[in-house]
């Protein structure tokens, strides 16, 4: 089963310095160590990881295919796939910065990128030679920041330098050729194609049946199946691609409560704000009004 990583137990998962955590982001700065303990499993992060390989090599399985990285390679990660460490250089040296879901939706263009296919099966990509050195400068400026004191535009600076690198990654990819879906087992094919399927329907198809049906397995199998390979069963991924859907509205957009409820296809407004604070531990008037924590 996979391991399921979150910015809330990510610091304990891998030793990480605590005294410049903050809500939204994470930098952790790796090298090589023999008998890590992240090359033991697979790893689902929730939100979006930027791996940038500064020296030496590695090779990971990612979305189940796998792709060797040398130095001057960025991994881009979009929420919830899979990733795998199967070897890494003993002079490998990495930075990887990982987003939350609630950064990633407050700006509509980053969550609209990451759902592209493009990144999911071009996963590996590095800048032009002579934006390599910017890229360079901008990870140190990333990492001293991120370790200053605490002061109150922080969390700003870091955003806008960490909206940098997206921009960059964007032009990347709008220069790249589409990439050809690839399938290369059956495993890749059940979830790659749940994917596709939770993207479309999440909000009006929330039954274990529906997906089943499209995929020709039994409910029972597909739900065993998913939580066996991603950590999830079929109804907790519908109910994480909801509260993503709700969180963009709520934090990007002016529709009311009640308005956003009846977008996402929930009976009564009351339904939507228990099942929101279920899921989140805080209603969506208190999440709109208290403004995504970064």
């Amino acid at each position: 089963m996979a391991l399921f990583l979150t910015l809330d137990n990510i610091h304990a998962l891998y030793s990480l310095d605590a005294s410049p955590k903050m809500e939204g982001m994470v930098i952790h700065h790796q090298t090589y160590k023999a008998n890590q303990s992240y090359t033991k499993h697979n790893r689902l992060f929730d939100g979006l990881l930027l791996g940038f390989l500064l020296k030496g090599s590695m090779k990971l399985n990612i979305h189940f295919l796998t792709y060797e990285i040398t130095a001057g390679d960025i991994a881009v990660i979009p929420p919830q796939i899979m990733l795998e460490t199967l070897e890494l250089s003993e002079e490998a040296e990495l930075i990887t910065i990982g987003l939350s879901l609630d950064f990633i939706t407050e700006f509509p263009l980053l969550r609209e990128w990451i759902m592209n296919d493009q990144i999911r099966w071009q996963p590996i990509v590095q800048l032009e030679a002579e934006e390599q050195e910017l890229q360079r400068n901008l990870i140190e400026l990333l990492q001293r920041f991120y370790h200053k004191k605490e002061s109150v535009n922080k969390t700003d600076m870091l955003r806008h330098l960490v909206l940098v690198f997206i921009y960059m990654l964007v032009e990347v990819y709008s220069t790249k050729p589409a990439a050809k879906s690839a399938v290369k087992n059956r495993t890749h094919a059940i979830i790659d194609a749940f994917y596709e399927l939770l993207r479309e329907h999440a909000i009006a198809q929330r039954q274990v049946g529906f997906y089943a049906e499209q995929l020709h397995l039994t409910p029972q199998y597909l739900s065993t199946f998913l939580k066996q390979h991603t950590g999830k069963s079929v109804s907790q991924w519908v109910d994480h691609q909801l509260i993503l859907q709700a969180k963009t509205l709520l934090s990007t957009s002016d529709l009311s409560i009640k308005e956003i409820s009846h977008q996402l296809h929930f009976a009564e407004t009351s339904v939507f704000s228990r099942f929101f604070k279920r899921m989140t531990g805080t209603t969506p008037k208190v999440y709109r009004e208290r403004g995504v924590l970064l």
